[in-house]
């Protein structure tokens, strides 16, 4: 079990008195909004809820539409804690701690597309649709020597670039990528992977102890099959458990 949290990690978790937590509902396989009552549901919703309980405060969820507003949202203050994934662009506003859920990100290519393998993506000419600031958008931001990236503010958004513009491939977690072929005639969604995005819990960078009692949080969610359980109770295919880690202070 996680050691029971210290006086300064509640404090600093929590320092309204309530556990204020954002989420992302741009990723879509971890957390859903019922249109009609506007309730949260899905694997964040509920450990979210569950680090509440175990701060022994109350929890209010505040929701951003993408990652990239998300992780802005640090520099205002906006929330004391947030679930989205670990990239070293955030890193100098957020303390993460180590993943607790991985989710797979590849590409999906037009009918009649040459590209065959992943490799083949990072050509010259090649343009690849993206959701602006999305962990995978920055990943491929580090990592992509020829093709051209094209924004798009959002996952749908990105779709519809993709389309509209014929472009050559569109980026994107795998099970969504899935979905998105279904409805594109003669797509594909590339086998394998370009990065598996590491969904993580954050805190603004000045609370350590905080930091420190989440690094411990995330640890015991996966060692206690609690991670997997909500993936099973929320029938999320695509993602899987990250693997444990000790995380130095």
């Amino acid at each position: 079990m996680t050691s029971q949290i210290s006086p300064a990690a509640r404090s600093e978790l929590a320092p309204s008195g309530k556990l204020r937590v954002g989420i992302n509902l741009g990723n879509f396989l971890l957390v859903a909004k019922d249109s009609a009552t506007g309730e949260l549901r899905g694997i964040v919703i509920d450990l979210a809820r569950d680090l509440g309980r175990r701060a022994g405060v109350p929890v209010e969820f505040s929701t951003y539409p993408g990652a990239g507003e998300l992780a802005e949202a640090v520099k205002r203050g906006a929330w004391d804690v947030a679930f989205l994934g670990a990239e070293p662009a955030r890193a100098t506003e957020i303390a993460f701690t180590a993943a607790y859920l991985e989710i797979e990100a590849t590409y999906l290519v037009p009918a009649g597309s040459p590209v065959r393998s992943i490799a083949d993506v990072d050509r010259e000419g090649v343009r690849i649709a993206v959701s602006d600031k999305s962990a995978y958008d920055l990943f491929l931001k580090r990592s992509l020597k020829h093709a051209r990236l094209v924004p798009a503010q959002g996952i749908d958004a990105s779709y519809d670039l993709f389309v509209a513009q014929k472009l050559e491939a569109l980026a994107g977690l795998k099970p969504r990528l899935v979905t998105d072929a279904e409805r594109l005639p003669g797509s594909r969604v590339l086998e394998g992977r370009f990065t598996a995005i590491q969904q993580a819990i954050g805190t603004p960078r000045a609370r350590g102890a905080a930091a420190g009692y989440l690094r411990e949080f995330a640890e015991e969610i996966k060692a206690s099959g609690m991670v997997a359980q909500l993936i099973e109770k929320h029938r999320v295919r695509g993602v899987s458990v990250a693997p444990a880690k000790l995380v130095p202070e």
